[in-house]
């Protein structure tokens, strides 16, 4: 019997096992992997888990043994950044931030349209303004991207942009007075 879930009710249930519990089978889109933590919630269009009973081992085998969770995702193949690295670190490259000036934090919600171009959804977090501004004007003149395809065709989809610079340097914990 299969049973299909919300994908907040499967996200948590993930979360909450302990961690020395083995992990079900992830097929995401058809292809096996051996974790989903990268991919953002977003993209997520549906999710379905199997329980580990005979007759889903014998349909996937012995990794099915913990069960199955089928990921189906917004697009066939995800959108591909051209650059040799991460988005994120292309990003930080291109910022000047100096050693001397303090650490700061940027965490934007981007889009890839199906024209392969980001753009800026929402500002998640922002601890320095300059810093800010930087970022969004390396956002608008980063090279295009291979944007998501879904049956064929380039579709949207979504990203998190996180910078924390100087890199290397924790950011400093929040000093907090209590008056008694």
């Amino acid at each position: 019997m299969k049973r299909r879930l919300p994908l907040l009710a499967a996200l948590l249930l993930g979360a909450l096992l302990p961690a020395t519990a083995q992990q079900p089978l992830y097929l995401v889109n058809g292809v096996e992997r051996s974790d989903i933590d990268s991919i953002p919630p977003d993209e997520i269009e549906h999710v379905e888990t199997l329980p580990a009973d005979e007759e889903t081992i014998a349909r996937y085998g012995e990794k099915a043994a913990n069960g199955v969770m089928i990921i189906t995702l917004r697009y066939d193949e995800p959108a591909f950044f051209s650059d040799t690295t991460s988005f994120d670190r292309y990003i930080a490259r291109q910022v000047r931030w100096d050693d001397d000036e303090p650490v700061a934090r940027v965490v934007l919600r981007y889009t890839i349209g199906p024209d392969g171009r980001a753009v800026v959804d929402e500002t998640l977090e922002s601890t320095e303004s300059r810093l800010k501004r930087r970022v969004l004007k390396a956002v608008e003149e980063a090279p295009l991207w291979r944007p998501a395809q879904k049956n064929g065709k380039a579709v949207a989809s979504e990203g998190v942009l996180r910078i924390q610079l100087p890199e290397g340097r924790p950011m400093p914990r929040r000093v907090e007075l209590i008056y008694r």
